[in-house]
């Protein structure tokens, strides 16, 4: 699983999201099982400034092909992309879970 954290270039990004945000809108249809959340970022007042996303991707490859594809990326939308691992803790995928989790930390932090 991967979240990413992404800048619209500042000067071309307000048009660009305009012309492409229906193909973007599509490629997420068509890709109900990666999505696990996204949306956009925005400033104090509102306005759309880049997007986040957590995708359900098994490792760096599919995610790089994944970007290939998607019409934000490809379209150079973006002026800065962060991307990193992560796994889901919360909510639980499986009940205990979170207190499987903590267990863990105590014992860690107690030894």
């Amino acid at each position: 699983m991967y979240v990413l954290f992404c800048l619209d270039n500042p000067v071309t990004g307000p048009a660009i999201r305009r012309e492409i945000r229906a193909a973007h809108l599509q490629y997420v249809l068509d890709q109900p099982t990666v999505f696990h959340y996204g949306g956009p970022l925005q400033d104090e007042a509102g306005k759309t400034v880049g997007s986040i996303m957590i995708l359900d991707l098994p490792d760096r490859a599919a995610l790089e092909g994944f970007l290939a594809e998607e019409p934000y990326s490809r379209s150079k939308l973006y002026e800065a992309m962060i991307i990193r691992r992560t796994r889901r803790v919360v909510p639980e995928v499986e009940p205990g879970a979170l207190a499987d989790e903590l267990a863990r930390q105590l014992a860690l932090t107690a030894g």
